[in-house]
């Protein structure tokens, strides 16, 4: 599908996989933070990434084993996206609190990743 499209692997992989596989995620923390139940909606977001790094990302390495073994070594790049995805959510949620400026923040970085990932 990513081929036909003309799109690059790791975009889909890395953008558009995650905001389709975790669609209702996504929804109950908007609805969180219409509610203006900001630190809900955050510890939503953040659950979210922290369940998919620390239990289905080796759970799919250990199965890839019996099928096209997966490696886990990410390029240059990839780790640049990652280090700057946990520094700017650390800086987020480090004071227990948010607003719309940090807010913003995140959504910024993710379009400035997914425009990275799109365009190289």
């Amino acid at each position: 599908m990513a081929e036909s499209a003309g799109l690059h692997t790791a975009f889909v992989g890395i953008i558009l996989v995650p905001i389709i596989g975790n669609a209702a995620e996504h929804s109950s923390a908007i609805i969180m933070a219409m509610k203006d139940k900001m630190n809900a909606a955050i510890e939503i977001a953040l659950g979210s990434s922290l369940q998919i790094v620390l239990f289905v990302l080796p759970v799919l390495t250990l199965l890839s084993l019996f099928f096209t073994p997966m490696s886990i070594v990410f390029t240059p790049f990839e780790l640049v996206a990652v280090t700057g995805s946990v520094l700017i959510a650390n800086r987020v949620a480090s004071d227990g609190e948010s607003n719309w400026l940090e807010g913003l923040q995140l959504v910024t970085v993710y379009i400035m990743i997914g425009a990275a990932f799109f365009f190289v």
